[in-house]
């Protein structure tokens, strides 16, 4: 059964998020979307469900048990009008932090599918809002998609949240997922709540990930752009370590290193929990990419292929981090994936 169609309206509103000047609509629809995620066991290794007894609060299971909120989707400053869509500064609510990002919103007769977009790793201190992915936002609106960039915490106009990149950036997680159920609920007629599709690139491939075992059932279809590894540590090995980033002591003290804390790396890899998902799962990568490996998109496919479940790796052969002469064709083949999923 999808969770949208478990979804329940909760009492209350969250933090209120004031309109932008310009462009702005009314206010947002007075429901808050929730969502909790399953925690049934499975025998299978690779479909594990958190345990009956505690779990670490920063972990994958910990997430699966939270009930997620997200609500109060506001449009506010017209940042962009072009003849097939309007592009809109935007606020939402996430477990009770106000994220920002931008929504590109097609011209015509809706309601529209929609797309969250996860934009890979900039550093929050020279991030502006939208950034990361701005051709695919631009062509999926063209194609009749509602886009909603989510700048995630500590980015923009975003709220902070200080432990998260000791906590190993979880929650971002959280704010895709918000994002989606504010889509749901926002009660805005150009938006189709019923059809959304999650579109995340290279750190965002990652929460894609991430997402998708925490909140199975949440979104349609997923799409994972030259994505990061599904292991964290790999990815500290690979990007933090070399550079000598003082995160990294941090981040081994509080949760020790894979060798003194094997259960905490376990439990904050999408791989552990494979057999939770249950979205359809395109995964791009090129071959020359040398930000990440194409290796490691073999072993998420492998791995969640094995658990039985609907992912497809496509290598791109000679193309790197960011695609150049393959990026049309690539959006072709994600263009027909969300087509299928979502129309």
């Amino acid at each position: 059964m999808r969770l949208r169609g478990t979804a329940c309206a909760a009492a209350g509103l969250l933090l209120a998020v004031t309109l932008g000047c310009t462009g702005g609509d009314g206010p947002a629809a007075p429901s808050t979307g929730t969502v909790t995620t399953s925690t049934a066991s499975d025998p299978s290794p690779r479909s594990a469900s958190p345990s009956p007894g505690p779990v670490d609060p920063v972990s994958l299971p910990a997430l699966m048990r939270r009930e997620h909120t997200g609500s109060g989707l506001r449009l506010g400053e017209v940042l962009a009008r072009t003849s097939a869509y309007t592009r809109y500064a935007v606020t939402y609510e996430a477990n009770g932090l106000t994220v920002s990002g931008i929504m590109n919103i097609p011209e015509g007769e809706g309601p529209f599918p929609a797309l969250v977009l996860a934009h890979g790793y900039i550093d929050p201190d020279t991030y502006f809002s939208g950034q990361g992915m701005p051709r695919e936002q631009d062509r999926l609106a063209r194609s009749g998609y509602v886009v909603l960039h989510t700048d995630y915490r500590n980015h923009a106009r975003s709220d902070d949240d200080p432990d998260n990149d000791v906590n190993l950036r979880l929650g971002y997680t959280e704010d895709v997922i918000g994002a989606a159920l504010a889509l749901r609920d926002s009660g805005r007629p150009e938006i189709d709540g019923d059809r959304i599709g999650l579109f995340g690139r290279s750190m965002g491939g990652g929460v894609v990930y991430n997402t998708l075992v925490v909140a199975p059932g949440l979104f349609d279809a997923a799409v994972a752009y030259a994505p990061v590894s599904a292991r964290p540590q790999e990815n500290i090995d690979h990007f933090q370590r070399p550079d000598g980033d003082p995160l990294v002591a941090e981040i081994e003290e509080r949760h020790g290193t894979p060798e003194e804390n094997p259960a905490f790396w376990r439990g904050v890899s999408p791989l552990t929990y494979a057999g939770r998902l249950t979205e359809p799962l395109l995964i791009q990568h090129g071959t020359a990419d040398d930000t990440c490996p194409v290796a490691w998109s073999r072993e998420a496919a492998r791995v969640f292929q094995e658990a039985g479940k609907d992912a497809e790796l496509r290598t791109v052969p000679g193309e790197g981090h960011t695609f150049g002469p393959r990026w049309a064709a690539e959006m072709d083949v994600t263009e027909a994936f969300f087509e299928r999923h979502l129309r």
